[in-house]
Formats: C-alpha cells, structure tokens, sequence
C-alpha cells in the first residue's frame, strides 16, 4: 500500500480540518479559565489548604461540576438566541424582576473588582511597598483606562500567558510535593466535610470558581459572534464545540484550584502555621523558584489582578447596558455607567476595608450568596421554548440544573446558621 493511499484511508485531512475548526471556536472557556488564578481564588485556596488540609477538595470538584454544567448553558443561551444574558433577562423577565436581578448581579461584580483590585495592590506593596489604597487606585485606573480605551485585547495575550505559566508552576509542584497526599486528596476530592468553622471559607471557595459575572461574560463573549444567524447546522456544530471548550477549560481549572490548595495543606496546614495575609502564598512557589519566588508571585498577582479586574468591570457594563436593552459596548453611556462603577464601587470597598485577607474571602463568599439568583434566572431563560426554540432545556438538564441550584441554597442557608452559632 503506498504511503498516499494508508494516508486517505486514515482520513488524516477529515481528522486535520476537525482540529481546525474546534481550534476556531476554543477560547471563551480558556478566557474564563484565568479567573481560576485571580487573586479571590488564590486567598480561598490559601485558607481552605492551610486551616483544613485536604478536606475541602471536594468543594473544588462539585464546584467545578457545576460551573462545567453552568458555563455551558450560558453559552448555550448565547449561541442559540445571539443575546447575552442581561440582555435576555431585560428582554423576556418583568421589568421589576428583570431589574432586581441584574442589581444583584451588579452587585457581585463590585465584590469580584474589590477583590480583583485588592489583589493588584497587594502586588504592589509587595514590589514596591506602595500603600495598599494607593496601589488599589492604581490598579483600578489602569483596569478601567484598558477597557475604555479598547486597548485590553493588546496586551490580554501576554498577561493570560504570563499568568498561566503560574498556574502550570502550581501544578508542577505537585511532583515536588512528597507523595504521601495522594491518598488524603483523593478521599478529600469525593469525600464532603464540614470541619467546624469552615462554613466561610466552604463558600469562598464555591464563590471563588461559580462567580456568577463569569456566567453574564461567558454569553456576552459568545453572542458578541452572532453565530445565531448561521442556522441550524452551523448552530448544532458551534454547541458541540463549544461544550468540548468549556469541559478542557473548567478541567484544568479544577486540576490549578486543587494543586493550590494541596500545596498550602502540605506547606501551611502540616506545619500548623496559620494564614493571615495574601503575600504568604509566595511560599507555596520557593520549592521551584527558590528566592525570587516573591517577585515572580508578586508579579503574576499583579497581573492576575489586572487581567480580573478587567473582566470584572466588563461584567459590570454588560450588566448596565443589559438593563438598557443594549449589547455591551464601551462607546456607549451605559456600559461606560457599569465598568465605572463596578470599579468604582469595589475601590471604596477597599477603603473601607481593615483586614484584607478576610476582606478578599468575604468577598467570595458573597458571590456564592448571590449565586443562586443568577444560576435560578439562567435556567429559567434556557427552558424556555419561547426563548429557546426547539434548543430549550430537556427535562433532564432542567432537573440537574435546579438540583445544583437547591445544594447551592442549602450551602447558603448553612453558611446562615453557622454565622448565627
């Protein structure tokens, strides 16, 4: 047989021009995936690793599940309807009801900037002992210049590079770590805990990796395509991919969160050293950086803060303009309203605040509060014929869908009890 002729029957074109075409639709999951190494991550990791070792790792994985089946159907909503999810609760919910949730919303995406930013001025403390509400300032003028000024999509390839590399140094250090964790993760990866006192630090972590602005962004990013008006086959295709996108991203986001906390349980929670501030994650990185471990850390919180305070505030635009009835746009008044003031709001947060370190998990904690009113308003967008045409919710999606919602609620409603003990 000659080597053209093994080569066609293998159909290595067919298999070339697939990888091709998933290539084309591979990024909104991998954009949303960085928000996996941002600064209310790295603190609820930090703390969940070093006050509780190994015993939270399952929040990670129903977490992660979750945000899996999630962040597919928003972009699921966003694919078939070419609206983002704002723009559709304005559109199809009661003008009141519409309202109230996207000011929840709104809210939650002041949270994530007062975290996203408060990581940035860690940074610069850090690198240049600048004072915490100075570096905050700077960093939520120089997120708010790149969005206004269109100018993000120049830099965003270097700084998700940069802070990816992070994230893969984490998971390196796993092989650096003694083995003696495996068995201990492995259990706390499917085995559910409540150690006392962990309710707060449970939330951070659920908030951490379901935030709910990343559900508005994900359909935002996905409509902004206008892949509803190819037609049906091209839309079938398009979900396909994308789910494929989503599932590789939330994967490795799940693999960076567990090697986070892991490391922090092996460094922190075996020597019986409790953590109180952000600057100590830098210690997780010396087994691989040695000395410059601080800078490197110090460097990449910088940039995660910037690249999430960036998101966070575009989330806060897509919100305003949804209110309006209007596609995200930074030419226009109302997004313009939100990404000021989802910046502006989470910097006097920060004013506000006197210890950062609870002030970044309290943060986290308070997305995974307002979650339930984002994951309720998403399901009920997405089984709607009306609003779905025949690409609707089937009877078993929308039953997975409201069971996480309702362990979601009763996670909040556990957090309430154990803050009233």
């Amino acid at each position: 047989m000659s080597a053209t002729s093994f080569w066609s029957k293998c159909n290595v074109s067919g298999i070339t021009h697939k990888g091709e075409e998933f290539l084309k639709f591979v990024g909104p999951g991998l954009l949303v995936t960085v928000g996996f190494i941002d600064p209310g991550n790295w603190a609820a990791n930090l703390a969940a690793g070093a006050e509780y070792g190994y015993s939270l790792l399952w929040m990670v994985s129903l977490s992660t599940f979750m945000l899996i089946v999630l962040q597919h159907n928003a972009a699921h909503l966003g694919i078939v309807t070419g609206k983002c999810m704002a723009e559709a609760i304005t559109e199809y919910f009661p003008c009141t009801i519409g309202r109230l949730v996207l000011f929840s919303a709104f809210g939650a995406s002041v949270m994530t900037s007062m975290a996203e930013i408060l990581g940035g001025a860690i940074a610069l403390r850090m690198l240049f002992s600048i004072p915490l509400p100075i570096g905050a300032t700077l960093t939520a003028l120089l997120a708010g210049g790149l969005l206004l000024l269109n100018t993000y999509n120049k830099v965003e390839k270097w700084i998700i590079g940069f802070v990816s590399l992070i994230g893969i140094a984490f998971l390196y250090e796993l092989w650096l770590v003694p083995s003696g964790w495996v068995p201990k993760a492995a259990v706390g990866w499917v085995m559910p805990a409540f150690p006392e006192g962990s309710m707060l630090v449970i939330m951070s972590v659920l908030g951490a990796v379901v935030m709910p602005h990343n559900l508005f962004l994900h359909s935002e990013i996905i409509q902004s395509r206008q892949w509803n008006l190819e037609g049906d086959a091209f839309i079938k295709k398009r979900l396909d991919y994308e789910f494929f996108d989503t599932l590789f991203a939330m994967l490795v986001g799940w693999a960076i969160n567990s090697a986070m906390i892991i490391l922090a349980a092996a460094v922190f929670w075996t020597a019986g050293e409790h953590v109180t501030e952000l600057e100590q994650a830098r210690d997780l990185l010396k087994p691989l950086l040695g000395d410059s471990a601080s800078v490197i850390f110090a460097v990449a919180l910088l940039f995660a803060g910037v690249a999430s305070s960036v998101t966070s505030g575009m989330a806060g635009g897509i919100m305003t303009s949804g209110m309006a009835g209007e596609p995200y746009n930074t030419k226009d008044k109302h997004s313009v309203m939100g990404i000021v003031g989802s910046l502006g709001c989470g910097l006097v947060l920060i004013w506000l605040t006197s210890d950062p370190f609870k002030g970044l998990l309290l943060s986290q904690m308070a997305l995974s509060v307002q979650l339930p009113i984002t994951m309720i308003s998403l399901v009920a967008l997405t089984s709607s014929p009306k609003v779905m045409g025949k690409y609707a919710n089937g009877k078993g999606t929308k039953l997975l869908l409201y069971t996480l919602t309702g362990i979601v609620t009763a996670l909040n409603i556990m957090l309430l009890f154990s803050a009233l003990d």
